[in-house]
């Protein structure tokens, strides 16, 4: 059942684009470049509502597919909290929210979401229910911060996907496995697309969806039981790419709200890799932390400091890319001269 789902999410994420492309154009739905952007040409945005009709149909097949009570509640839960996270996005794409009224929506959802998941842990998780909720909310704008070149969020998507769905496995969470491999098909679909020539973009309806997929979907597996290796490892990259940049703009006097071209996947663009090859920088690293993360949960208390030396090893690597890559480049042109 889990390749069906999976199956299910892919065909309508690469395919409903057709469909939608032409509408998105008609609407105007396009985004311009700013400061912030690693693209020079308006391009459509919003392509993100087609990968949410593909998820929730998948998410739905997984639900009536479920045969414990307690894992269908978590996956109507978790498709509630991603199609109204899209659903913010959505209305940001075609009007535009404000800070507070877009934050108090993200962190409401993010409230609403954790306690229905606490609630089907039988009371067990109220406790968590602020960090659920900022959690949730955090890791949307995460997402939002992090979609900045072409294929970075698609292969996000794919590869948290995947690593959760293998915890699923691992940890006997059959509603884990559904989300993981739902939330892998869907952001896989639209790869094609938005790396093709004249591709088309996410949109906060895509990147909100996306945060959204990725944070509910830990929350639930983390008051499930599941360790906190298998949830933490496939997003580490993108915490410490944006939280190391919001720290440094902070220290300099920067508004740290403002757009910028900040984080190391833009610094390596900046550079002058192509964002093909920014993409698979960052891509990489997620694929290490989560395989060291697997690796510490499966092995137990004696793997746990080891590993989690090595992951922070990886994280210091990558967020040193943009300056180890740069000098590369320079001693290239040298040598070329």
């Amino acid at each position: 059942m889990a390749v069906l789902v999976a199956a299910l999410a892919l065909a309508l994420s690469l395919l409903l684009p057709l469909a939608f492309k032409p509408w998105l154009l008609r609407r105007g739905v396009l985004d311009i470049p700013s400061d912030r952007s690693s693209h020079s040409t308006p391009t459509i945005r919003g392509m993100g509502i087609t990968i949410a009709i593909a998820l929730a149909a998948a998410m739905m097949t997984a639900i009536l597919a479920a045969r414990d009570p307690a894992g269908r509640v978590i996956l109507i839960t978790a498709v509630t909290v991603m199609m109204a996270a899209a659903t913010i996005g959505w209305i940001e794409d075609l009007r535009g929210l404000g800070v507070r009224v877009r934050a108090g929506l993200q962190l409401g959802l993010g409230l609403l979401g954790t306690v229905a998941l606490a609630t089907v842990a039988h009371g067990q998780g109220y406790w968590w229910i602020p960090a659920g909720a900022v959690a949730v909310a955090a890791y949307i704008n995460v997402a939002n911060f992090m979609d900045g070149i072409n294929g970075i969020s698609g292969m996000h998507g794919l590869v948290v996907g995947l690593f959760y769905a293998l915890a699923g496995q691992y940890t006997g969470n059959s509603w884990l496995i559904y989300a993981g491999v739902a939330i892998a098909g869907a952001f896989a679909g639209f790869l094609p697309w938005n790396l093709s020539p004249g591709g088309v973009f996410l949109g906060d309806v895509g990147s909100y969806l996306l945060g959204a997929a990725i944070s509910v979907t830990a929350v639930a597996a983390f008051l499930s039981g599941v360790p906190v290796e298998y949830i933490f490892s496939p997003v580490l990259i993108y915490l410490a790419d944006t939280f190391v940049t919001l720290i440094r703009r902070i220290i300099a006097g920067e508004r740290w709200y403002a757009p910028h071209r900040q984080h190391a996947y833009q610094r390596l663009v900046i550079v002058g890799l192509s964002h093909l090859q920014a993409t698979a920088v960052v891509t990489i690293a997620t694929v290490a932390t989560s395989i060291l993360g697997v690796l510490a949960a499966r092995a137990g208390t004696a793997a746990s400091v080891p590993m989690g030396i090595l992951c922070a090893a990886v994280v210091v690597l990558y967020l040193r890319t943009p300056t180890i890559f740069q000098r590369i480049i320079r001693r290239r042109r040298l040598l070329h001269e």
